[in-house]
C-alpha cells in the first residue's frame, strides 16, 4: 500500500508537470515538462528529507549536547528494531517535532527547542515514539515526497502565470486568466493532496507510538501541551509545505478554515482514540 501511495505521488507530479509544459510551450513544452518531472521525482526521492531539514533551519546535535534526547531515542529505536535516526534541533520556540527520510536507514528526527524545554520525560518519550512509528512504517517517505510535491506545484503555478501561453495573443485573450486561476488552485490541490495522505497516518502513528512506549498517557499529555502552545505561538522556522511532517499542525499567523484543510486530524479526536486504546489495554 505504501509503495502504491508513493507511486501515485510521483505519477501526480509527472502529469502535472507535463500539463504545465504543454500550457507553456505546446508539444515541445510537454517533452520538457516530462524531462523535468523525471529529474524532480528522483530529486524528491533522494533529497526531500534534506529539503525539509534545511528549510526549517534544523541543526544536527551530538549525544554530548543532548544526552536526554539520545537516551530516549536509542531506547525506543531498539524496541522498534530500527537504526537510531540522525537527530536535529530546530531553533524554534513553538514546540513541535517531525521525522523525514526515505527509509529507516536514512531517517532523521528533528525537535524544536521549545519542545525540549516543555516536555517532561514521559511526554518526550511519547513524542519520540510517535515519530519513530512514522520511521518504521515508512510514512516519512510519503510525507517528504508530498511536501516536495506541494512546493513544486506552488512554484510551477506562479511560473505558469508569468510565462503562460504559447503566443502573446492567446495570453491576452485568456491565458492570463488561466494562469491567475492556476496560482490559487494549484496550491489548493497540493494542500488537498497532503491532506488525503496525512490524517489517517497520524492516527496510526499515535497508536503504534503508544504501544511502543508502553502507555498512551505520555503522548496524550504531550498532545495537549502541543495543541495549547501551537494555538498561541506562531512558527518562525517551519514552512507550510513542510507542516504535514510535524506531530501537530504549526500555527502560521491568522488562519481561516484551519480544521477543514488541516493535514492533521483534530487533536481532540486523536486524544479520544488514544483513550480508547488505553481502555482496551487496561481491560
Amino acid at each position: 500500500m505504501r509503495i502504491l501511495r508513493t507511486t501515485f505521488l510521483l505519477t501526480a507530479l509527472t502529469l502535472f508537470l507535463v500539463i504545465v509544459g504543454q500550457y507553456l510551450g505546446g508539444r515541445g513544452g510537454m517533452v520538457i515538462g516530462l524531462g523535468f518531472a523525471i529529474v524532480s521525482n528522483a530529486f524528491a526521492y533522494f533529497f526531500s528529507d534534506k529539503i525539509a531539514l534545511y528549510s526549517s533551519g534544523a541543526q544536527p546535535v551530538a549525544r554530548e549536547e543532548l544526552p536526554r534526547l539520545y537516551e530516549v531515542m536509542e531506547r525506543l529505536a531498539a524496541k522498534a528494531n530500527i537504526p537510531v535516526p540522525k537527530l536535529y534541533v530546530v531553533p524554534e520556540e513553538a514546540p513541535n517535532a517531525f521525522a523525514t527520510g526515505r527509509n529507516p536507514r536514512h531517517a532523521s528526527v528533528a525537535v524544536t527547542q521549545g519542545l525540549l524545554r516543555l516536555m517532561n520525560d514521559d511526554e518526550l518519550e511519547g513524542v519520540i515514539a510517535h515519530e519513530l512509528s512514522h520511521v518504521r512504517n515508512y510514512d516519512i517517505l510519503i510525507s517528504s515526497v508530498a511536501a516536495t510535491l506541494a512546493g513544486a506545484i506552488t512554484f510551477l503555478a506562479h511560473m505558469g502565470y508569468w510565462f503562460g501561453g504559447s503566443d502573446r495573443e492567446d495570453r491576452d485573450r485568456g491565458s492570463g486568466i488561466l494562469g491567475l486561476l492556476l496560482i490559487f488552485l494549484a496550491p489548493l490541490g497540493a494542500m488537498l493532496l497532503q491532506l488525503g495522505l496525512s490524517r489517517q497516518r497520524e492516527y496510526s502513528a499515535d497508536e503504534t507510538g503508544a504501544r511502543m512506549a508502553g502507555s498512551a498517557e505520555g503522548l496524550i499529555s504531550a498532545l495537549r501541551k502541543l495543541g495549547a502552545y501551537n494555538s498561541q505561538i506562531p512558527t518562525t522556522a517551519i514552512s507550510p509545505t513542510t507542516s504535514s511532517l510535524c506531530i501537530v499542525k504549526p500555527l502560521f499567523g491568522r488562519e481561516m478554515f484551519s480544521n477543514w484543510f488541516s493535514t492533521h486530524p483534530p487533536l481532540e479526536d486523536r486524544i479520544a482514540t488514544l483513550r480508547e486504546l488505553e481502555a482496551q489495554q487496561g481491560h
